[in-house]
């Protein structure tokens, strides 16, 4: 795959809650240590948020037994209150976050660019459970 054609991956799910608190859940740094893992191995012991167009963020994603970690950053391209998130992340991929409301309920998309490491499959699941995992957090908080 060279540079200027991407695969774009696609997951959403629908939070059975305002598009208020699923905001709030979604961007504060508190919150996003709670349910920023995609299994219960893993954990976030940081996370910073700019939460502004030309804000960065940085998460730490570390196993809890230690023997891997990373830091997930970028940089804010759109922020529309209550409906849309665009970053950059430091290798140039793209995501978009949408955040449908519809009463109580909010419909949470998110599109990004697949990294060439991974199989996509591979990279769907894994954000999948990250979304899964904060829609748990959200009904629950």
């Amino acid at each position: 795959m060279d540079a200027t054609s991407k695969t774009s991956i696609t997951v959403e799910a629908t939070i059975h809650a305002p598009v208020d608190k699923v905001w709030e859940l979604w961007t504060g740094p508190h919150h996003i240590t709670q349910w920023n893992n995609a299994s219960d191995d893993w954990h976030t012991p940081r996370a910073e948020n700019d939460l502004r167009e030309g804000g960065k963020f940085n998460t730490r994603m570390e196993a809890k037994d230690g023997s891997f970690g990373f830091d997930f950053e970028g940089e804010y391209t759109i922020v529309n209150h209550h409906e849309l998130i665009a970053y950059k992340l430091g290798d140039d991929r793209r995501v978009q976050i949408s955040f449908r409301a519809d009463g109580d309920t909010t419909v949470v998309t998110e599109t990004f660019d697949a990294e060439n490491q991974n199989p996509v499959d591979m990279q769907r699941d894994g954000w999948q459970a990250i979304l899964n995992n904060f829609k748990k957090y959200a009904e629950a908080n």
